[in-house]
């Protein structure tokens, strides 16, 4: 297939639009990439279609769904709530939240909420259609619930609960919402397009999330595979709780956009997320004992996550930070200790301070892989480190 991309790569970096262009014509793409080095562009590349009729084309302005590579940008509104001395990582969450006390979880701290391991990866009982954009009754029955398992001695991807556990701390504690806030203090200050909770005045340019080649109503939040009652009950129970008993809905649908799911529904540029990553990677946003904090693997970094081992064969020793996938497998390039996130079907960000390079691939184009394990994002990050060992 013969798609024009368009945007620019600065001399040195032509190999990133090379890997692109294959991105079209061997592996079905649809989307944009952007990398700085410095704080400086160095790609800010995209092509295809932003919806699913082939009418309208993508542009360097167009937002897209990231899913859960929203995660590292509700991370980074805790993070400077700690660093400014409002938000303790060691303090148990009912010191913010009272509620949360509540089922035996008076005792966990705000950190193994931001690292995955309290246990609630999703309500006692499924809330049903539309649910999800009632932000009092989520983190209501969040409160309410027992942990699905004992917290702090295991870790396991919170795929939807994660953005309303955190984003109702940063709530307590700021006085605004998730998404106000990340607009107020991080991506407004750095003119950069991500938003969680997209403005009705903004939807316009919202690309479709178009189905996967193979085909899959899964993937783009149709409907869910058959409720489960618990973790014992089917090998897949874990991966399932969350879009179960919390369904996402028409993720292409305008309740969906507005909405402020702080774990699932950021719509971003390629260029905005990697303009918030170059200020982590240059030091412009936290400082460097915050970073360095992020990115300590939580419980060793080497145990299985109980949720992420049933849906990818990569995430059976997945190391999680405070907020952040950390780079065991390479998916961000050569340092291991670059940190980032990514997202269903393929979106992926990170920050590589030691290289001072910041990265980040959006798509609308739902792959077969998971965050971190898109083939499309690897190439692309593997054609960016080429050029940087070159120049």
């Amino acid at each position: 297939m013969s798609v024009r991309v368009h945007g620019s790569c600065a001399p040195g970096f032509e190999r990133v639009r090379e890997e692109f262009k294959r991105n079209f014509a061997e592996r079905g793409d649809l989307g944009a990439v952007a990398a700085t080095v410095d704080g400086t562009f160095v790609v800010d590349l995209w092509g295809g279609d932003a919806d699913r009729t082939g009418t309208r084309p993508w542009r360097s302005d167009t937002l897209v769904n990231v899913y859960s590579t929203t995660k590292g940008m509700t991370a980074l509104c805790a993070h400077l709530l700690v660093e400014r001395g409002e938000l303790d990582l060691d303090a148990p969450v009912a010191r913010y939240w009272p509620r949360f006390a509540a089922a035996g979880k008076a005792d966990i701290p705000v950190r193994w909420l931001l690292s995955h391991r309290s246990g609630l990866i999703a309500p006692r009982e499924p809330l049903g259609p539309g649910a999800v954009y009632d932000w009092e009754k989520v983190t209501g029955a969040l409160a309410d619930t027992a942990p699905w398992w004992r917290p702090g001695t295991a870790q396991g991807y919170h795929a939807v609960t994660f953005g309303f556990l955190v984003g109702e701390l940063v709530r307590r504690v700021s006085g605004v919402s998730l998404g106000a806030f990340l607009r107020s203090e991080v991506t407004g200050p750095l003119d950069a397009d991500v938003f969680v909770g997209t403005p009705e005045s903004e939807q316009g340019r919202c690309a479709d999330m178009a189905p996967p080649l193979g085909g899959s109503r899964r993937a783009l939040g149709g409907a869910p595979a058959p409720p489960v009652g618990g973790l014992d009950d089917h090998p897949s129970a874990p991966a399932t709780l969350a879009f179960d008993y919390l369904p996402l809905g028409d993720v292409n649908g305008a309740a969906y956009r507005g909405a402020e799911i702080p774990a699932a529904n950021g719509h971003a540029t390629a260029r905005g997320l990697a303009a918030v990553y170059g200020a982590l990677a240059g030091g412009g946003l936290l400082a460097a004992g915050t970073v360095e904090r992020l990115r300590t693997p939580e419980g060793g970094g080497d145990e299985p996550d109980l949720v992420l081992r049933v849906v990818t064969p990569l995430a059976d020793r997945w190391p999680w930070g405070l907020g952040y996938m950390l780079n065991q497998y390479g998916q961000a390039g050569p340092n291991p200790r670059a940190f980032g996130h990514g997202g269903l079907g393929g979106s992926y960000a990170f920050a590589d301070p030691e290289n001072r390079v910041s990265y980040a691939y959006t798509m609308n184009r739902v792959g077969a892989g998971t965050s971190g394990e898109d083939l499309r994002s690897i190439h692309l990050v593997g054609a960016l480190y080429r050029a940087l060992r070159e120049k």
